[in-house]
């Protein structure tokens, strides 16, 4: 799934199964997923159509070849995050590299979110984080994507809800950020990110699931903010899953109900 690629994609959608829940590990994901064609979508989804479409053919791994930044551009900057918000989404970035970090750390958060699937909240969240010039685009591809047709194969009611007896989890969360371009009014960040997605219910056929990906977010510097431009996405880096058992459905429900998530920060 990716933001701002011209043209065509291939869609991945889950397939049905018996509930995973009760305490049964997760075996690896399969590669084999029925495919459907996306046409003319300027604007493609973030996490939450990867998670739906899985599958990790399309998928770009390093070379290795790259130089390794150092430890101090990794570590945490110790710098507060923004006190603004917008629509409930942090706002009010430095104009500086540290600031177009924090804003796409967030913005790929927001964009990840399950308010993207609620029209109105969804309108909300998209003219918070666009640049204007991109705002109409934007939506409208995001409406285009998050069609009826699409809630229903996700297990979703008309309006984004989960049906009753189960949970609705859709969250990115970034584990960290690096810049590869950067000038006065506009910046390329890339945002490794981890993200749950599915429905935590004892007859769910979609149970919650976690994966990796890393979003590259274009970002112009628009009346004293960053905003997004466009974003694309790819599979990974991914790490080793371990061996704690999965939860159950319960337990998963509650805690998506009783943690909030986080403003980000360089």
């Amino acid at each position: 799934m990716s933001l701002g690629d011209e043209g065509q994609t291939r869609t991945r959608l889950p397939d049905g199964g018996s509930d995973v829940y009760g305490g049964a590990r997760r075996g690896g994901r399969t590669s084999s997923r029925s495919l459907v064609t996306v046409v003319g979508v300027v604007v493609l989804l973030i996490a939450a159509i990867a998670f739906a479409n899985r599958g990790g053919d399309d998928s770009s791994s390093s070379d290795g070849n790259g130089e390794k930044p150092n430890s101090s551009s990794t570590a945490a900057s110790g710098t507060k995050p923004v006190v603004g918000k917008a629509a409930g989404i942090p706002a009010g970035f430095a104009h500086d590299q540290q600031g177009a970090q924090s804003a796409a750390a967030n913005y790929a958060s927001a964009l990840g979110s399950e308010g993207m699937f609620n029209t109105s909240r969804r309108h909300e969240i998209v003219q918070a984080v666009a640049d204007p010039s991109a705002v109409t685009q934007l939506q409208s591809g995001f409406d285009a994507d998050y069609s009826v047709d699409f809630l229903k194969k996700v297990g979703l009611n008309n309006d984004g809800s989960a049906p009753a007896g189960t949970t609705f989890v859709n969250r990115t969360l970034p584990a960290g950020t690096k810049v590869t371009s950067f000038s006065t009014n506009a910046a390329t960040v890339e945002v490794w990110c981890s993200g749950l997605f599915g429905l935590a219910g004892q007859d769910s056929t979609n149970p919650v699931t976690n994966g990796w990906f890393t979003v590259t977010m274009k970002l112009s510097w628009t009346s004293g903010d960053w905003k997004v431009l466009a974003s694309s996405q790819k599979t990974g880096p991914t790490p080793v899953t371990d061996d704690n058992p999965v939860s159950g459905a319960d337990e998963i429900g509650k805690a998506v109900k009783e943690f909030g998530g986080f403003t980000y920060a360089r």
